[in-house]
């Protein structure tokens, strides 16, 4: 039987829309902002030339620069002042989250509130200039060696200087932008400016598409086949995203009006994939430090000397459907996967709420039992979640790499697409609900003063 939150959810209209200007104002803030952040990425770097850029650009077609490519909304391909997106900032917040977990003085600053969490998150801030100084260095060496300096108007010191300036200013106002969305927009500010460039992407891929079947480089089948998988992955996303494991919870008989004893229960939903979108960017943001530099470094050496050879081995190795790549990346993701929900879901701390609350599961013992007994459940559905995000993720680029697609649509893409999405939906949705019930309110408090 629907609640009544539900029941209001399902009954809301554009009328109920049209009077909410708090939620109107939240939206248009937050669509201004990823226009901002649309603008910022054809800016690009100080010294550099766009077009031979771009000519150099369509020789790594394919490689894993692609991936990042998408991940920026094309910054990356017009090297531009946010051309390392908001990537250093989830890095530096992975880095933070690990040591919390196992630094006892990390984790009691955690415990501190507001205050540790302000300190947290200063932490996170120096973590991403630092992780960007490195990335845009090695960005700024590759590309003087990329094509014999073809893209770089004045090589030397000066060069490298300003890019690495300029690359951590792009990054940190993304990182404030997404912030100033979290607060006075709709939704989770780093995951819409992620999504904003994935989908800024789609003409692109659709156009290729297209294309490519007026040309004769896509057959009408595999055409048909890659509409077929995103329509697939859409469905199967929007299902295991709103899959749960109910565990039944048992309250004590109280006595109600008529003097009946009545028992209440309800359930603990336990999402099946409780860790959401973060396992495959966090290990998507963990892969990209290390093969940007990788990408870059190996334009730039030759082979003629043995770490020039290494270097080569390893960028080929971890290319798109490479064994290797997805291997770690596969492994990034089941470990994430684990990690982020022994953080966002601590069963010792749910069994201790029921059991303040007089709350219990049937046939397990309040306490411990019910301790392990919510542990061994969430491990469980956790197995299920893992797997269903590693296939959702690799799937594609296996798929993308075997059959030669010339654009890259991961499923890593579409998943943070189709779940930022349904987030930003169910904030609107909590929003309108919020006005919906102020308004209740309102005329309650009018009709009782009448009565007066």
């Amino acid at each position: 039987m629907a609640s009544a939150a539900d029941q209001m959810a399902a009954n809301l209209s554009l009328a109920s829309f049209a009077k909410a200007t708090d939620l109107k104002k939240r939206l248009w803030f937050t669509l201004g902002a990823l226009i901002l952040f649309r603008l910022l990425s054809f800016i690009p770097l100080p010294g550099i030339d766009p077009r031979a850029l771009g000519t150099l650009f369509d020789t790594t077609r394919g490689t894993v620069l692609d991936f990042f490519n998408t991940f920026s909304g094309g910054s990356l391909e017009r090297m531009s002042l946010i051309a390392l997106g908001v990537m250093p900032y989830i890095t530096a917040s992975i880095v933070v989250q690990l040591a919390s977990s196992m630094s006892p003085s990390l984790a009691a600053l955690k415990k501190e509130g507001e205050a540790g969490r302000k300190k947290m998150n200063q932490y996170t801030r120096y973590g991403t200039v630092l992780l960007a100084t490195v990335q845009g260095y090695f960005i700024a060496v590759g590309l003087e060696g990329w094509g014999n300096g073809a893209a770089v108007l004045d090589p030397g010191w000066v060069f490298r200087l300003t890019t690495v300036v300029s690359l951590i200013g792009g990054t940190m106002f993304l990182m404030w932008i997404g912030e100033q969305i979290t607060s006075r927009g709709i939704g989770n500010g780093v995951s819409l400016i992620i999504m904003a460039g994935i989908v800024a992407q789609l003409p692109t891929a659709l156009a290729q598409v297209f294309e490519g079947g007026r040309t004769g480089t896509m057959s009408p089948v595999m055409i048909f086949g890659v509409i077929a998988l995103i329509v697939a992955l859409v469905l199967g996303i929007c299902f295991m995203e709103r899959a749960q494991r109910r565990v039944l919870i048992q309250y004590p008989k109280r006595q109600t009006a008529r003097g009946q004893m009545q028992a209440e229960r309800s359930h603990l939903p336990l999402k099946i994939n409780t860790a959401g979108v973060i396992p495959p960017i966090f290990a998507s943001s963990l892969l990209l430090m290390p093969l940007t530099i990788a990408q870059f470094a190996g334009n730039r050496v030759a082979g003629e000397s043995a770490w020039g050879d290494v270097l080569i081995t390893v960028t080929a190795a971890l290319q798109h459907g490479q064994p290797l790549y997805m291997l770690m990346y596969a492994a990034g993701i089941i470990f994430f996967c684990f990690f982020y929900t022994a953080v966002v879901f601590n069963p010792e701390e749910t069994a201790e709420n029921l059991k303040r609350y007089g709350g219990f599961i049937p046939g397990i013992r309040p306490g411990k039992r019910t301790e392990e007994y919510l542990d061994y459940v969430l491990t469980r559905i956790t197995v299920i979640g893992a797997g269903y995000l590693t296939l959702i993720c690799l799937v594609p680029e296996f798929l993308i790499a075997k059959a030669g697609i010339p654009f890259y649509l991961g499923g890593t893409s579409l998943l943070i697409v189709v779940n930022v999405t349904m987030d930003t939906v169910t904030q609107i949705q909590s929003h309108l609900i919020a006005h919906q019930y102020g308004d209740l309110i309102k005329k309650a408090k009018l009709k009782g003063g009448r009565g007066r």
